[in-house]
């Protein structure tokens, strides 16, 4: 009898790991590969010839397939806001590599039920998107679906290869530091269930019109999970101060899950301080509503798309200055552990506790 392992026992991200680790680059034109926000390709001479040149201009490269029922659920989720949305994932990717991006496919499977005024709306988002941070679309692919909507989106991005930021290069005494406020989009998301619950608890042929979502003072939270803004403001908010982090990534799955991952990738270990996390009022009275801790939510809700990110620690009177940018921790040794500091003073192993669909 063969053995069988079950894909919930990796997870998404070990599952990758598992599929890749014999993977090896055969040209010299891809300088980074998987493991990061997006991959790295040039197609400058002096890559091909082996040279080095630290002004070499390189191409940015990553995807995203979203799915109907595993990632959005239409019940609540407007058209147009999926495809705002589904393009500000993949440009966000880029940004966390301290790229510009530029270019954009979409492709789609699309099932019956659909019509060409609903796929108008999806791509008008789409576009709003791509007008707002000045990336063209420039292809894609349609299909038909047994299974709903699939969409799937490739972004291009440029830079210069001594200005790309890896996960991999943080260090020992360096600050980590986020962008913007965290948990909000997990409160947005906890709002739309809840409203979609009460929605399927009606009964009788008036349902629709007495279901009536109770959302007043909670726009922020709906609007950061509904119409997240990934954050190119921060990339040239930090360009202009002078600072280039030594790591960095975007929060998607949740704090505790990418700085793990950037421990991981930079073999390192870290101490992030409760106090510090920077969490909306609106924020901490709503997961107080719901009997949830705002730190949880901070730690692990996802779908934020601030930056997260180290600097040297030289970069500390800067950094500080800057607007909406919050230190909460520092990189430490890979022996000490990746730990949370509470307001008491007590440590606990950070946990990767953040969405992952192909956990069990």
């Amino acid at each position: 009898m063969n053995n069988r392992t079950e894909i919930s026992t990796l997870g998404e991200f070990g599952l990758i790991r598992h599929l890749t680790a014999d993977i090896k680059p055969q040209n010299a034109s891809t300088l980074k590969g998987i493991g990061d926000d997006c991959a790295v390709v040039t197609t400058d001479l002096c890559a091909k010839s082996g040279e080095k040149d630290e002004n070499l201009g390189c191409t940015l490269m990553t995807t995203d397939l979203l799915l109907e029922g595993v990632h959005f659920d239409l019940t609540y989720v407007p058209l147009k806001h999926l495809g705002y949305k589904a393009a500000m994932v993949n440009i966000s990717d880029i940004y966390a590599m301290n790229g510009k991006p530029t270019q954009l496919t979409v492709s789609l499977g699309v099932s019956k039920r659909f019509s060409v005024e609903d796929l108008e709306q999806l791509y008008q988002g789409i576009k709003l998107a791509c007008k707002n941070h000045g990336v063209d679309i420039v292809g894609g692919d349609t299909t038909s679906s047994l299974t709903g909507l699939t969409i799937s989106i490739t972004c291009l991005g440029q830079a210069n290869k001594d200005d790309i930021v890896y996960r991999s290069g943080a260090k020992d005494t360096d600050l980590v530091c986020v962008s913007g406020d965290l948990g909000a989009a997990y409160m947005g998301l906890q709002l739309l269930e809840r409203e979609k619950a009460v929605f399927n608890q009606q009964t009788g042929k008036d349902a629709e019109t007495q279901a009536q979502p109770d959302f007043q003072g909670k726009e922020y939270l709906l609007e950061r999970q509904l119409k997240p803004e990934a954050r190119g403001d921060v990339v040239s908010q930090l360009r202009e101060a002078g600072i280039k982090p030594t790591a960095m990534i975007d929060i998607s799955d949740g704090l505790s899950s990418e700085l793990l991952h950037i421990c991981h990738e930079s073999h390192c270990g870290c101490s992030i301080y409760e106090d510090r996390l920077p969490i909306d009022y609106q924020t901490s009275i709503q997961a107080e509503q719901f009997g949830i801790s705002p730190v949880t939510c901070a730690l692990n809700g996802g779908e934020d798309y601030e930056l997260l990110f180290t600097v040297a620690l030289k970069d500390y009177e800067r950094v500080s200055q800057l607007e909406g940018i919050h230190i909460i921790g520092h990189i430490q040794r890979e022996e000490l552990g990746a730990l949370l500091v509470t307001r008491d003073g007590a440590e606990y192993p950070l946990q990767a506790q953040g969405w992952n669909h192909l956990q069990a």
